[in-house]
């Protein structure tokens, strides 16, 4: 008898327990649907991986692994800075442009107002000069000049910027390129030519009044260092 009372309190108990065990532990569709979303973000990040490797196996064998032969002329941006997504870039004609268009090629960009003479001017004969000296490499950059204000294009000037299609006029208010780029200590903002990456970062500034073939010596050797990853063309 005293070992079938002990029988029938064990029971109860080894129920309670089991029960308890049971009800412990997570439902088996939480455990695959947080399964499913730990597989995603890993999925997500190896894609990241593989579109930035190029771009960062290029940048690191130019900067890191041939250090000696790098004498760049231009002030390279470390760490290099993203062309904010939100600039407020408009075409000639009033219309919104997005930032995320210019992406994909490498950019040449030029800042001065709409009333470019004088050193303004040189800047835009420059920009145009340099990437024609590219030879077949000049398809892989664009020329961007950036009117600072909001004044009229004389018309003498249009009628030059119409005779180079390869030449893509924007506006963007001067205070907010400053907050994107920036002069060296001693000068304007408006004195230097930027280079922008095609993934949107600026990494070079070109000093005040440069020399076009030190200029071009940069731009020869980073194009080369690029060349397994960036095509003509977006």
């Amino acid at each position: 008898m005293s070992g079938s009372n002990s029988s029938e309190r064990a029971a109860p108990e080894r129920a309670e327990v089991l029960g308890l065990t049971v009800h412990s532990m997570p439902p088996p569709e939480l455990t695959a649907d947080a399964r499913r979303t730990r597989t995603g973000r890993i999925k997500m990040l190896l894609v990241l991986a593989v579109c930035a490797a190029p771009v960062l196996a290029s940048y690191f064998s130019y900067f890191v692994l041939r250090p000696q032969a790098r004498t760049n002329y231009g002030a390279l941006i470390q760490p290099t800075r993203a062309l904010p997504a939100g600039m407020p870039l408009r075409a000639l004609d009033g219309q919104p442009v997005d930032a995320r268009s210019l992406h994909g090629q490498w950019l040449l960009l030029a800042l001065g107002p709409a009333d470019c003479t004088g050193e303004c001017d040189k800047r835009l004969y420059m920009q145009r000069q340099l990437r024609e000296m590219l030879g077949r490499e000049r398809e892989r950059i664009d020329k961007i000049w950036l009117v600072t204000d909001e004044a009229e294009l004389p018309a003498a000037l249009r009628s030059a910027l119409q005779a180079d299609p390869g030449l893509r006029v924007l506006r963007a208010p001067r205070e907010a390129l400053a907050t994107w780029l920036q002069p060296d200590a001693v000068h304007a903002l408006e004195d230097h030519l930027y280079l922008v990456d095609p993934m949107g970062e600026w990494m070079m500034r070109m000093p005040a009044d440069p020399d076009p073939a030190k200029v071009k010596r940069d731009l020869d050797r980073l194009l080369r260092a690029s060349a397994s990853w960036d095509q003509p063309g977006r």
